[in-house]
């Protein structure tokens, strides 16, 4: 970032945790994409609680912004497993944090998993959790019983542009990785698997460069918008893979099983908008295929008779061109911020809650102020 972009950015978290600083400073763990605008956001997360530790995305951290965020706040490395098995999970908060009021920012629904021994076992108090991602929101949702308050920035409005932008990265990065091989979009029709906020995005933006687009999701509700939009709709979604020449999976669920990819037309592409652990049961391939590298973000899956090509090994694909979406992530950042009052005021009862509308204009009005130049 230029110094001046760098300075504008300073100012704008700097009035934003203005707003919304806490009566009470709580500690906080934070999950996120380490990417080269990040520290100004890890910064703002310090100046409004004990920041213990960031715990970057693994295939989206900037070297130069990891070195950055290190002078100041431990980076410990993430993993599902970590927050899988409840001693490790336990064993490490309180490694960071014995007997504080912690706070957890989320992007994946990683706390999840052991949230109920986190919350009952912790030797401090596990205020709540603030989720950024739909496919978080969902991981939490759908546990029987939550134990804390989950604010959910996913379904929020402030998020809308963030979405739009993150489908035309994801658009872009898979047009440039094919066109490293000598491919293009045209010619090729493509399957988007999950017609949610990205998804249909993706289909939109794939639409308008000319491609013919082919949709499925499980949802009925989901399925008639996408027809309403003016797409095809897969009845069959084996009979539509065998069809596409460009599969985009943006469900983040599985939407590629290990005995679907035999499915796949000979030659087509496969590209995520989240981490292949997500999207992709790569484990489940059959055997007897070979992975080859042929090209720098390509692999060929290939066994007698049968070939396709994964990008960036399966992980989300924009991540390759920096996943960048403009000053709009600013918003769901200052969103986040914001449910940090929320949870230290320790009101909210457990379950899934969002940040107030007002709040959310407040945060809107003074990002205009600094960004609509």
């Amino acid at each position: 970032m230029e110094s001046f972009e760098r300075a504008r950015l300073d100012a704008y978290f700097a009035k934003i945790t203005a707003q919304f600083t806490p009566d009470e400073q709580a500690t906080s763990f934070l999950v996120t994409h380490l990417l080269p605008e990040r520290p100004a956001f890890v910064r703002a997360v310090a100046s409004l609680t004990r920041l213990r530790a960031v715990l970057p995305k693994p295939k989206s951290i900037n070297p130069a912004a990891r070195r950055e965020v290190e002078k100041t706040t431990p980076v410990d490395a993430l993993s599902r497993e970590l927050f899988i098995d409840p001693e490790a999970a336990l064993d490490y908060v309180e490694s960071r944090a014995t007997a504080e009021p912690i706070v957890l920012l989320d992007v994946g629904g990683y706390f999840a998993p052991t949230l109920t021994d986190l919350h009952d076992r912790f030797s401090g108090h596990v205020l709540g959790v603030i989720e950024d991602t739909e496919n978080g929101h969902r991981r939490y949702a759908d546990l029987d019983k939550l134990p804390c308050p989950v604010i959910s920035v996913a379904r929020s409005p402030l998020k809308d542009p963030e979405d739009f932008l993150v489908g035309q990265s994801v658009v872009f990065s898979t047009e440039a990785v094919m066109r490293e091989r000598g491919d293009i979009l045209h010619g090729r029709p493509a399957l988007v698997i999950g017609f949610g906020k990205l998804g249909s995005s993706i289909a939109r933006l794939l639409q308008v460069k000319g491609v013919q687009v082919n949709v499925f999701d499980i949802d009925p509700v989901r399925r008639t918008q996408a027809l309403s939009q003016g797409f095809t709709v897969a009845r069959d979604r084996e009979a539509a893979l065998t069809e596409a020449g460009l599969v985009l999976c943006a469900t983040g669920a599985v939407s590629l099983h290990g005995e679907d990819f035999p499915h796949l037309r000979n030659g087509a592409y496969v590209a995520t908008v989240t981490s292949s652990e997500d999207e992709l049961e790569l484990a489940g391939l059959p055997d007897v295929y070979t992975r080859t590298m042929v090209g720098e973000h390509v692999t060929r899956y290939q066994t007698t008779g049968h070939y396709f090509y994964l990008a960036n090994g399966g992980n989300a694909v924009n991540f390759l061109h920096g996943a960048s979406v403009g000053p709009f992530i600013f918003l769901v950042q200052a969103e986040i911020l914001a449910g940090i009052r929320m949870l230290t005021r320790a009101d909210l009862a457990p379950g899934m809650h969002e940040v107030p509308a007002v709040d959310r204009a407040a945060i809107a009005a003074t990002w205009l102020n600094y960004f609509n130049r």
